[in-house]
């Protein structure tokens, strides 16, 4: 689009150098903290009543959205392609195998259906959702601006490419947190959600056993830890937590572990072995309150990753697990 010169300018040669070109707005310059003010100004309060009910019948949910959210926003950005329900999905993925909370999102968008029919975006309420269960175990609040549209493309091979599964480099991660416009900082503070959370023993089997085909331990795991670890993964399908001393709080503990040598997996005991990131894990460790602040600035980065909000991309779903049909 040309801007036309005013009466008292001189004319503009169209075509050449010096037109004027009106400067895109990047995607996430759309979104709006006021967006569903007049058109649903209940939505937080229906997505929190019912996420409450949910947390209070199970706690361990609260991880499992916010990773949820996070596997979402790592393929195609956050448009809720993870939550599209079809053979050769994301949601289908091996990479996606141990997600949980579809059901959590299915029962949020139903009762908003109710309210506010065709308005409201599975991408939106997943990210509010990941906002909310962070503040339910204890982390920061932060405003989530709205106006995310739904992807209609989803591919189970994307997400098994780019979704880290606990065994890359840090090199490998630094690559996939800037090729979402995310950095070193960004990469520490999130990785800082397994302050919570649970990972299934078959994760860590080679570090436990086998550690790059030596048929040894990873010898950067402390010994009393192996050895805990060992016994509450006797079985494969086992469930254990992230953060071995304070599984249900979220707090500074999960750095304070990996200087003594007891992160579970080898992506988060890479960060303190790696000099690119082990300053943020020794300054995050030391000051409760920087983490706690900054975690709120890197889940807004997070959640603003390749957002939909143009007038052609994606669409609002009236069911998450499908494309509309109309």
């Amino acid at each position: 689009m040309l801007v036309a010169a005013t009466s008292s300018s001189k004319s503009l040669n169209i075509g050449k150098s010096n037109d004027i070109v009106p400067k895109l707005l990047p995607p996430q310059a759309y979104l709006s903290f006021s967006h569903y003010h007049s058109s649903c100004p209940d939505l937080e309060a229906i997505i929190h009543r019912r996420l409450q009910a949910w947390f209070n019948k199970d706690y361990t949910l609260a991880a499992s959205l916010i990773r949820l959210h996070f596997h979402d926003c790592a393929v195609r950005g956050c448009d809720a392609s993870i939550l599209l329900n079809s053979r050769g999905s994301e949601r289908s993925a091996e990479a996606s195998k141990t997600l949980r909370g579809y059901r959590v999102i299915d029962d949020i968008k139903k009762q908003i259906e109710i309210k506010c029919p065709k308005t409201v975006s599975c991408a939106d309420i997943l990210t509010v959702a990941a906002r909310d269960a962070t503040v339910r175990v204890g982390g920061p609040f932060w405003e989530v601006p709205f106006g995310r549209k739904d992807g209609k493309i989803s591919i189970d091979r994307e997400a098994n490419r780019i979704v880290p599964q606990g065994y890359e480099n840090v090199t490998t991660l630094i690559k996939l947190f800037e090729s979402l416009g995310l950095n070193e900082l960004d990469l520490v503070i999130l990785s800082g959600s397994h302050t919570i959370g649970r990972s299934n023993c078959q994760a860590i089997q080679n570090r436990l056993y086998n550690f790059n085909g030596t048929s040894r331990p990873d010898p950067s795991l402390d010994t009393n830890y192996l050895k805990t670890l060992k016994t509450k993964c006797s079985k494969a399908y086992n469930i254990v937590d992230l953060d071995g001393t304070t599984p249900r709080t979220f707090d500074v503990a999960y750095y304070n572990n990996l200087k003594k040598k007891m992160g579970l997996l080898s992506t988060d005991q890479s960060l303190y072995s790696n000099e690119r990131t082990s300053n943020f894990v020794e300054m995050f460790a030391s000051q409760p309150s920087l983490f706690y602040d900054q975690f709120a600035v890197s889940m807004v980065k997070l959640g603003n990753v390749g957002v939909l909000t143009r007038p052609n991309e994606g669409e609002i779903r009236s069911n998450c697990n499908f494309v509309n049909r109309y």
